[in-house]
């Protein structure tokens, strides 16, 4: 019998009552994954886990036959239809089955187990997950999320771009095809579990499933072990996929590719593939949230008498940059749309910070030229704001 069955409350964690409809159930269970999903709520535990507890519940109540199940064992325990007793006595009986009356009943385990032609040892059967045969239904498993790293250049992450990842993954092994026995030969069904890949455990008046020991819960066992897989059936598959990763994307950005990942069994959703972007520092531009930042050098008669200069721009091409007479030195002036592509489609803009160079040598003319500036430009004292305010502040402390 699965516990969670007897533990846990399907309804109630789906938010939907008992004689819900499976239009109303399935309704209920999208609106709760959409919301708690991980890929919107990144770093949430909670929501994490609460998002597991939705998909345990609406797999259960999903399925008309499971949900009869859960049902009735739920509807039997909640009824005292198994009180904690003896346990399995030794003539066989079982001791605490009985109805809400108050009656008890020592019922021979044989009738409970061994009934083959159906009603409560099929019931029963069905909570230990078993068939007519004891054959054990293969449950639909997600495959594994799995973790690349890739290196950008700064022009890739402006507009986004698509690269192929070549991966290794876990794979049925290709000697075998996933049986685990050698070639020549096939597994047989587990003697000790006899082919249900569980063992049932009696803990305090219930019967409880493990794992087999011995076949470590597929079932079969393998007398004569595959070479390549050793028995496991299980071996590493390389593919590629592509991989697009979208415009603006961050230094250090973890994107996840849905459907990427490693692929499910049995039928089961492939599990996503989640990539560590790094970006490649660029030695002329930076990034200043969409924006693209650049340091354009000017002289100084540029930024006194303005003109005009080219400034490179992203995605190669130079742009034709207005500079102000009397532009400061560290004054940042503004490109439209030459910056990082947003979701919307539209770009970022190119913000150009001017930074006066000054010659290191001049020659005699050039020297004698900025003499002839100076003198002409000797009244104007670019610190005398500067003396005034250090001053005004030093008397004000002074005074207090």
């Amino acid at each position: 019998m699965n516990k969670d069955w007897l533990e846990k409350d399907f309804y109630a964690v789906l938010g939907v009552s008992k004689d819900a409809t499976a239009d109303e159930i399935k309704k209920k269970y999208r609106k709760l994954a959409r919301e708690l999903h991980p890929d919107k709520n990144p770093g949430d535990k909670a929501a994490e886990e609460r998002f597991k507890s939705v998909s345990e519940a609406y797999d259960v109540l999903s399925d008309d036959a499971r949900r009869k199940e859960y049902d009735e064992a739920r509807s039997l325990f909640a009824g005292g239809g198994f009180r904690s007793g003896p346990g399995f006595g030794s003539q066989g009986g079982y001791g605490g089955f009985g109805g809400g009356g108050g009656q008890q009943y020592n019922v021979n385990v044989e009738d409970l187990f061994g009934d083959e032609s159906g009603g409560l040892g099929d019931f029963l059967g069905g909570l230990f997950n078993r068939g007519r045969g004891g054959a054990r239904t293969p449950q639909a498993r997600r495959g594994q999320d799995l973790e690349s790293s890739l290196t950008l250049s700064f022009d890739d992450a402006l507009d986004g771009v698509t690269v192929p990842l070549r991966l290794s993954t876990d794979a049925p092994c290709a000697a075998c095809h996933g049986t685990g026995a050698k070639a020549g030969t096939v597994p047989r069904v587990c003697p000790t579990c006899e082919g249900t890949g569980q063992t049932s455990r009696n803990a305090g008046g219930f019967a409880f499933a493990d794992p087999c020991v011995t076949c470590r819960g597929r079932g079969l066992f393998v007398d004569d072990p595959c070479p390549v897989c050793h028995g496991s059936g299980r071996g590493l598959s390389s593919r590629t996929v592509q991989a697009r990763i979208p415009a603006g994307v961050k230094n250090g950005a973890r994107i996840r590719l849905k459907g990427k990942g490693a692929p499910g069994e049995h039928g089961g959703p492939n599990g996503d593939l989640l990539v560590d972007v790094t970006i490649t520092p660029h030695p002329v531009f930076d990034r200043k949230g969409d924006n693209v930042t650049v340091t354009v050098p000017v002289t100084f008669t540029e930024a006194a008498l303005g003109g005009e200069v080219s400034v490179p721009t992203p995605r190669g091409g130079t742009v034709k940059l207005k500079i102000p007479a009397g532009t400061a030195n560290g004054r940042t002036l503004r490109v439209r749309g030459k910056g990082i592509r947003r979701k919307d489609g539209t770009n970022g803009d190119l913000l150009a910070t001017v930074e006066v160079s000054v010659p290191q040598k001049l020659s005699s003319e050039a020297r004698e030229a900025l003499q002839a500036y100076a003198d002409a430009t000797s009244d104007h004292d670019p610190r005398k704001d500067l003396y005034t305010t250090a001053q005004s502040t030093s008397t004000s402390r002074s005074a207090s």
